[in-house]
């Protein structure tokens, strides 16, 4: 008997499609934090010595990054969860978890923003897997846990003086050890996940929310019992952000971004060798050697 629709998932999932179609017409404005993710994504690859021959670009968004890609002479299939992103760039509109393409069809995925918001990342990763052939290669880089601890701090502090409670208005992110565990889960092999720490400095929360909300990165698995955002709420926010502001007036806030570095499994991969093994004993390997 198959099992009901979840009408959480459904929700989410529309919300998220309908997030990512409005920030399309203005997202040039905001994206600055996701070209840093492509930057250094095209970076990784160029240090990679082999070539791709057909990529998948999960999470296109502007094109960018397939763009790139296809400089470098690799075939590019481009896919989004969001209609508007999906159709300029004229690829297929699905999400991460939730992808039409056949086992091993491509050699390289790469995805730049997005994978933190996916409702099923591990099943996410399964699937990336699945479509790479043996040996393929999976870059990735999205918001981690670490980020925004200012705006989060001063957002929490509105909601405690405004309703005496405390919603959940920026979605769960993942931290680097969780993302290296859920690669190794997934199956990959060779699994690397590191963390790049960026700086922004804002003087008005609404001004960070704003350009949160243009890159489509503003709470997409949200509590749908948060309350909207009262003038009540905005004044204790504006308090709550002038109070961890600089000398200049401006907030230096942080932002986590992790990558993902992993392989699908293939024949001519280094294996580890195997458990007991070894020739050297570490307890001879610790001794204090003579001088």
């Amino acid at each position: 008997m198959s099992q009901p629709p979840d009408l959480a998932e459904i929700f989410d999932r529309r919300v998220r499609r309908l997030r990512r179609d409005r920030a399309a017409t203005g997202f040039a404005a905001h994206s600055f934090l996701r070209d840093r993710m492509v930057e250094d994504l095209v970076d990784r690859l160029d240090s990679v010595k082999r070539s791709f021959g057909r990529a998948l670009d999960l999470g296109t968004a502007d094109g960018s990054l397939a763009a790139a890609l296809r400089q470098r002479g690799i075939s590019t299939v481009t896919a989004d969860s969001g209609f508007a992103f999906a159709r300029a760039g004229q690829g297929v509109q699905c999400d991460e978890d939730h992808m039409p393409f056949a086992d091993g069809s491509f050699d390289l995925v790469v995805s730049a923003g997005g994978l933190d918001m996916v409702n099923d990342l591990p099943g996410a990763l399964a699937l990336i897997r699945r479509i790479l052939r043996p040996d393929g290669l999976f870059l990735a880089a999205f918001f981690g846990a670490g980020s925004l601890p200012k705006l989060r701090t001063a957002l929490m502090a509105a909601d405690e003086a405004a309703s005496g409670g405390v919603a959940a208005r920026i979605h769960p992110q993942i931290d680097v050890r969780a993302a290296g565990d859920l690669l190794s889960r997934a199956g990959f092999a060779l699994p690397v996940a590191d963390v790049d720490h960026a700086q922004i400095r804002y003087g008005d929360p609404l001004r960070l929310i704003g350009d949160l909300r243009g890159m489509a990165a503003t709470n997409i698995l949200r509590d749908r019992r948060a309350p909207a955002l009262t003038r009540a709420h905005l004044a204790a926010l504006f308090d709550a952000f002038a109070g961890m502001a600089d000398a200049d007036g401006r907030v230096t806030e942080e932002v986590e971004i992790i990558h993902l570095t992993a392989w699908s499994p293939g024949p001519d991969q280094p294996q580890p060798a195997r458990r007991g093994s070894g020739t050297a004993s570490l307890a001879d390997a610790l001794k204090p050697r003579p001088r």
